[in-house]
């Protein structure tokens, strides 16, 4: 396995372990190959592309993962209500200064 694919591998695990294999928007329990492992900050704009649990939120890879992704798609200009980037970070304990200092520290 590549350098990259072990970092997004490990990227996947740690945040699905940690958010027990439950979509954080839905709250619905749901198995690996259903789920996706979502970036809160986009990946270029972080060091070592911010491949951090700190950084990553579990969503369903079908009716989650989009209303998440409004944020990125509209270059920060639209968001469901109660997913903006700091709302995802608070879902999870974090922020984007840890997600930074983690990134710094792979």
């Amino acid at each position: 396995m590549s350098d990259k694919k072990v970092v997004r591998q490990r990227f996947r695990d740690a945040v699905f372990k940690r958010d027990k294999f439950t979509c954080r928007v839905c709250g619905k329990k749901r198995q690996e190959e259903e789920l996706d492992s979502h970036h809160i900050s986009d990946r270029s704009g972080m060091k070592n592309g911010g491949y951090v649990a700190s950084n990553g939120i579990t969503v369903c890879r079908e009716e989650c993962h989009m209303k998440v992704e409004q944020f990125h798609i509209s270059g920060g200009a639209k968001w469901e209500e109660g997913l903006h980037p700091d709302d995802l970070y608070r879902m999870i304990g974090s922020s984007r200064e840890q997600a930074d200092a983690d990134s710094e520290k792979l």
